[in-house]
């Protein structure tokens, strides 16, 4: 018998609805949401919204008042026992008087990881945890990944035609998909704390890297640019140099360092894989800059690289509905799968239509 009530799970919902609205402010800080209930009645709520700001707990017991003394708090994340950018949560909550706290999910941040919870029991209060985590742990994945495994979690997005083309052998590839499917994107982009390409699609394409939708609120924040350039080909010249956000070049040979970080560029030398940068080793820098969540946008060298590499984590297509015919550039490049046997498992996690296309996201196992 679950030591839940089933009007429980409906409290932790909300506070999961509330968490999400974090999305695109609050990295790199955990998405986090908090509801008081008091009688049944939910008496407060509140969320994370920006990094350096309030948390959750905070905001949830501003709302509430003097209503907070005796409530239940439903928190998807263990509160902070810590002093950090914010005051601590736990004591916040001992404080106001709350009577109980169900939590989600322990914190795995070390600082945290059931100091919280110890600081609450120690107060006389009930705490319980474990109601939909699940849940909690997939709305802050990226998180998790780069408090337990070290590096971010990284999506691969591509764009391509129903028989599986980015672009045809000449290059030309504006615009596979629609106008909606692009939009996505940038929503894609504005949950991400980098952005990572190679140096081949810079070269080619000269993007911009960034967010740019009118209606995504992000604080003001550009996730990071992150650039696979082996040999330092950056041009001095590129766009997104000039643009809000950083800009960081990981090379294996940084002897002409110097230009590029005079345009505004971190230049970084990492190890090489195969006189190439190494995204693993990329990828640990990313975390030690506090990058939660990585998308890939790339050409079909990185992209297959890095399904080689197993790399990825979730790949996102975009898949429009048109034909582009046998001359056209594949959405990975893997010269060594040639076999059945190489073939990479993945699981269909959703399906739907985003206008006139198609997006499949797909779980890599890895």
């Amino acid at each position: 018998m679950s030591e839940f009530a089933a009007t429980e799970s409906a409290y932790m919902a909300r506070a999961l609805q509330l968490a999400a609205r974090g999305l695109y402010t609050a990295h790199p800080n955990p998405m986090v949401g908090c509801v008081l209930v008091r009688g049944g009645d939910i008496v407060g709520e509140g969320w994370h919204k920006v990094s350096g700001e309030a948390h959750a707990e905070i905001n949830a017991l501003n709302s509430a008042g003097d209503k907070a003394a005796g409530a239940t708090a439903y928190v998807t994340l263990e509160p902070c026992s810590h002093q950090g950018k914010t005051p601590p949560c736990a004591p916040a909550l001992i404080e106001a008087g709350v009577a109980e706290v169900v939590i989600a999910m322990q914190d795995p941040f070390s600082r945290v990881r059931g100091n919280g919870r110890a600081a609450l029991e120690a107060a006389g209060i009930v705490v319980r945890t474990g109601l939909m985590a699940n849940s909690a742990a997939k709305l802050n994945a990226g998180f998790l990944s780069r408090v337990q495994r070290g590096w971010p979690y990284v999506r691969l997005k591509v764009g391509a035609s129903l028989d599986g083309a980015i672009a045809m052998a000449s290059g030309e590839s504006q615009w596979i998909t629609g106008p909606e499917a692009r939009a996505d994107v940038q929503r894609l982009r504005a949950r991400s704390g980098a952005i990572l390409t190679g140096i081949g699609t810079v070269l080619a394409d000269d993007p911009a890297l960034n967010v740019r939708h009118e209606d995504l609120d992000t604080a003001g924040r550009q996730p990071l640019r992150a650039i696979l350039d082996s040999g330092l080909r950056m041009p001095l010249t590129s766009g997104m140099l000039a643009r809000p956000g950083k800009t960081v070049v990981y090379c294996i040979d940084d002897a002409g360092r110097q230009p590029l970080i005079d345009a505004g560029a971190d230049v970084v030398k990492v190890k090489a894989d195969n006189a190439h940068v190494d995204v693993a080793a990329v990828l640990a820098d990313l975390a030690a800059r506090e990058i939660n969540d990585v998308l890939v946008e790339a050409g079909p060298t990185v992209s297959g690289y890095l399904l080689s590499r197993k790399l990825v984590d979730e790949l996102v297509i975009y898949q429009a509905p048109h034909i582009m015919g046998s001359e056209t550039m594949s959405m990975f490049r893997t010269p060594e799968w040639t076999a059945l046997s190489n073939r990479l498992s993945v699981e269909i996690a959703d399906l739907r239509r985003v206008g006139q296309d198609i997006r499949i996201t797909v779980r890599v196992a890895n």
